[in-house]
């Protein structure tokens, strides 16, 4: 079962909308809404470690952020290692998004890894030359995630081609990395 969060402010604005449109007349928040002409912000995630899913509109279509949603995603991208959870960047977040309507939106996002506490990265570290010491995982700019509907040569392809930052392409662990760094690509 997928849990689904609404803001209130959204759930407000919609239901102003909603009673304009009942009434016959065009509510300023359309007028703005079409003149903006941003997607909403949405993403349908499923933590392969926690087993949570969470799906949720973090962003509405004028382009203010929920932070009730923002909460929720910082909790599913927390250490799964120490139960911490940092405030991800917004830049990882929108590229996630980005990537996700790429592809066409609506995918389920499986997140292998998201936030990492120093502790866990250190332990990663230990065992595996590939852990950056000074990790962007640390920094909540980083996921590592699948698409099951997507192979991930065709993830790391459309992540290169957008350029939004860095891309890792691990195909034996069965991820693709993104962060809200400079592009570059391993």
């Amino acid at each position: 079962m997928k849990d689904t969060m609404l803001c209130r402010r959204m759930f407000l604005k919609s239901s102003a909308f909603f009673a304009a449109t009942l009434l016959g007349a065009k509510s300023a928040f359309c007028r703005i809404a079409d003149s903006a002409g941003l997607p909403e912000g949405k993403l349908s995630l499923f933590n392969t470690n926690t087993r949570e899913r969470l799906t949720v509109t973090y962003r509405d279509s004028l382009g203010e952020y929920c932070d009730e949603a923002l909460q929720a995603l910082n909790w599913l991208f927390r250490c799964h290692n120490t139960d911490e959870a940092t405030a991800m960047d917004l830049r990882v977040i929108e590229y996630l998004n980005r990537l996700d309507n790429t592809l066409g939106g609506g995918n389920e996002i499986h997140i292998i890894s998201g936030y990492r506490s120093p502790s866990y990265n250190a332990m990663l570290r230990g065992k595996s030359k590939g852990v950056a010491k000074d990790s962007y995982h640390m920094k909540g700019m980083a996921i590592d995630l699948a698409i099951p509907r997507f192979g991930l040569d065709q993830i790391r392809r459309t992540a290169l081609a957008m350029a939004a930052g860095g891309v890792g392409y691990y195909p034996r662990a069965g991820f693709v990395h993104i962060d809200a760094g400079n592009f570059r690509a391993w």
